[in-house]
């Protein structure tokens, strides 16, 4: 019985298909991309975050409101720009889109969370629990909402 590292119906190996994207330089190009696009959403992210915790909001809630207006910021940059050879309809992908943003951002509320009762500062915290969960982000997002059709 085959395993899944083990050659399938298309007679790749997964480990082949991951040696294959890995050498191919659009990979990296799209890396390179969805990184700059996230640099954007994790400044407006901080800024955003950094000015409803100024006044008073609290820091959870300030999390959300940030990531709320970072998410449709990241959205419509990697739909147009990173992932724009792969665009699938709006609503489709969107919800996908959507789908993997509210679990990044429920891991992203939970390292926030853990950091600042460590005592780690709030703004130093998201800004290292945003770094936290873009791994996965970036992998979910290629794989699943912006995936080749």
């Amino acid at each position: 019985m085959p395993t899944r590292l083990d050659a399938g119906a298309s007679g790749v190996s997964d480990r082949g298909r991951l040696h294959l994207a890995l050498r191919r330089t659009a990979n990296w190009v799209q890396l390179a991309k969805f990184i700059t696009v996230g640099l954007s959403g994790y400044v407006v992210n901080l800024a955003v975050y950094a000015t409803l915790v100024h006044f008073g909001v609290h820091y959870l809630l300030a999390a959300v409101c940030s990531f709320l207006v970072a998410v449709t910021n990241n959205y419509l940059w990697n739909r147009l720009w990173t992932f724009r050879h792969q665009r699938g309809q709006l609503v489709h992908q969107g919800l996908r889109f959507l789908v993997v943003s509210t679990i990044a951002l429920g891991a992203n509320l939970l390292f926030l969370q853990i950091l600042v009762a460590l005592g780690v500062g709030k703004i130093p915290a998201q800004a290292a629990a945003i770094v936290l969960v873009t791994p996965w982000n970036f992998a979910a997002n290629k794989l699943w909402s912006f995936r080749r059709r």
